[in-house]
Order: C-alpha cells, then structure tokens, then sequence
C-alpha cells in the first residue's frame, strides 16, 4: 500500500497536523517508511507466542495497610492564621 498526496493531506486535516505543501511530499515518504515497516512486522510469525499482559513478570509485595500516624489535629490546627469548628477557615471565594 503506498500513500499518495491526496493522502497525506487527508490524514493531516484529520490528525489537525499543519503540513506545508513543500513538506508533503516528505511526509509521503515518512508515512510510506512506517507502512513498510508495519507490513515487515506482519510477516513475523507470533503462531506460537502468547500476547503479553505487562512486559514486567514481577509480582508487587504486598502489606497490610495500616494507620501508623494521626490524631494530631491540635498541633496542625496550631499552625493555622485562622480556625473554625477544628478546621481551617478560608477566605470566601464564590459570591
């Protein structure tokens, strides 16, 4: 399959790509290397090999999920230019 003109400018309008006209025909042939290289890949025999989930074959450790700190509102609050209720008050911003 070779790519024409008439093509690349189509597949530019529809990628909304800006090629120039003195740059298409350079396009067309970059457009033509990619589609060989895709019909080279096509002649690969994969019969016998099975479609990969991830390239890594690692397992992640797990651990348990537990609180290991907290509970300590008082000293955050303390930092605060302004509280309310135990919590930060802020400026309004929607009228």
């Amino acid at each position: 399959m070779a790519i024409d003109n008439e093509t690349v400018k189509r597949v530019a309008f529809l990628s909304r790509l800006k090629i120039e006209d003195s740059k298409i025909e350079a396009a067309k042939e970059e457009f033509n290397k990619i589609l060989n290289w895709v019909e080279e890949l096509n002649e690969v025999n994969t019969d016998e090999v099975e479609p990969l989930i991830s390239v890594n074959e690692t397992t992640l450790r797990l651990r348990e999920d537990k609180v290991t700190d907290g509970n300590y509102q008082e000293a955050i609050l303390a930092n605060a230019p302004d509280k309310e209720y135990d919590y930060f008050a802020v400026p309004k911003v929607v009228e």
